[in-house]
């Protein structure tokens, strides 16, 4: 194949030809699309109106120049850390934010001057935001599918790829565009070219099985591992990548705690994990007055040492807020030296208290207690099925962190 790297195994060039073959018809459709925004820009900005001036044309690109360049810094420092984890959203996320300035590009000759500035510079706003969303993400899909220590040489031909699918889309639009005049045909053929690019880019992003554990793919599996455990299943099998990838959302709430059971239907949100947390939000929650119910009462601060002697073996120490008629919510406070096995521990743990917690409950146990029993049981599920080891086996990148999607702190205790 011109466009696969070599060295590549022929399963994976199906794989990579299929995500290809999408993003090829996405990009066409994109450059179309986009020469029919560029007119409507160059419409907007004064284009055949003699009354335009060239002054206001540049401080019009300098605005949206450097309001573009000020979204960019701020979307790179408040969510940089997320695009790895989270790259397929991303991906998407990002051609919406292209699609959207489009559309507000060709909306904006319709409208008076000075709302339609401020329309322009929103658009190159979400433009920005596009690219670093794209770029990211792009990276770390590239790096998904380098096996063999080729990144270079797939990069390479991805963008020779991109090249003459952005040249066919150009020579293509020049015919069109000449043929699309009135309002009407402009419209029509923006929401046709929009549909079908958003369309085969979410068919290209479901098409990418990753193998890394971020939150959902995390929820999956091992949700599926405790229902199987539950349910005593004899034949336990833990999920693959391939099989997640078809069960996974592309927009998924940030740090949800889901019990999925695909076999019977449900996938329902049990409560709320927060993973990197400072040790002072944990700290927040003992002797605590709340205004609700609290099904576990808040434990006094002097109970903190215990607390911290259910964890003395762990990379990790976990607390949870447990209210009536409200999900659980639990923080995570991540080690000094932590590896990313003690992070996927302690969200199975989370993710095991809210789902079995209650089963064998002793009356009047405390929050402590009860994170105790449940550590104690995950630690047996663990070393009774080898669970690390066979997500190795079955394709799991268990050493790439992927639970964090924000700059998390480490504490050192003792």
């Amino acid at each position: 194949m011109l466009f696969c790297p070599r060295g590549i195994r022929i399963v994976l060039q199906v794989i990579i030809w299929s995500e290809s073959s999408y993003d090829s018809l996405q990009a066409f459709s994109s450059s179309i699309a986009g020469m029919l925004a560029s007119r409507a820009v160059l419409e907007g900005i004064g284009v055949g109106d003699s009354q335009a001036s060239p002054t206001q044309a540049l401080l019009l690109s300098v605005l949206q120049e450097s309001l573009g360049r000020i979204a960019t810094i701020i979307f790179a420092h408040r969510l940089g850390s997320s695009l790895e984890p989270e790259c397929k959203m991303y991906r998407l996320l990002a051609d919406i934010f292209n699609d959207s300035a489009m559309i507000l590009a060709c909306l904006s000759p319709a409208l008076p001057k000075s709302l339609r500035v401020a329309v322009l510079a929103v658009a190159s706003t979400l433009r920005s935001l596009c690219g670093v969303a794209a770029g990211s993400s792009k990276a770390s899909l590239s790096a998904h599918f380098a096996k063999v220590g080729n990144l270079g040489e797939l990069n390479a031909k991805d963008s020779s790829q991109e090249t003459i699918i952005s040249l066919l889309g150009m020579l293509t639009g020049s015919l069109v565009i000449s043929h699309i005049t009135t309002k009407f045909a402009t419209w029509a053929s923006l929401i046709l070219l929009l549909s079908i690019h958003l369309f085969t880019n979410y068919l290209a992003v479901r098409a990418v099985s990753m193998r890394t554990l971020n939150r959902q793919r995390a929820n999956l599996v091992f949700s599926s591992y405790l229902h199987a455990v539950k349910n005593k299943d004899v034949g336990l099998k833990l999920l693959t990548p391939e099989e997640v990838s078809h069960q996974e959302r592309i927009f998924e709430k940030d740090g949800v705690l889901r019990s999925s059971d695909f076999r019977l239907g449900r996938n329902d949100i049990r409560g709320h994990c927060s993973i990197g947390v400072p040790l002072q939000k944990i700290l927040s929650l003992f002797n605590r007055r709340v205004l609700h119910v609290e099904i576990a009462p808040s434990p006094r601060l002097s109970e903190f040492p215990a607390l911290l002697d259910v964890y003395k073996n762990e990379g990790y120490i976990m607390m949870c807020s447990i209210i009536a008629g409200m999900r659980p919510a639990y923080y995570i406070v991540v080690k000094e030296g932590a590896e990313n096995r003690d992070l996927l521990k302690g969200w199975l743990h989370a993710l095991y208290h809210t789902t079995l917690w209650t089963v064998g409950r002793k009356e009047g146990e405390s929050v402590i207690e009860g994170l105790e029993r449940t550590r104690r049981e995950v630690e047996g599920l663990l070393e009774t099925y080898n669970v690390f080891e066979e997500l190795e086996r079955v394709g799991w990148d268990i050493n790439t962190g992927a639970l964090e999607t924000r700059s998390g702190t480490r504490v050192r205790i003792g």
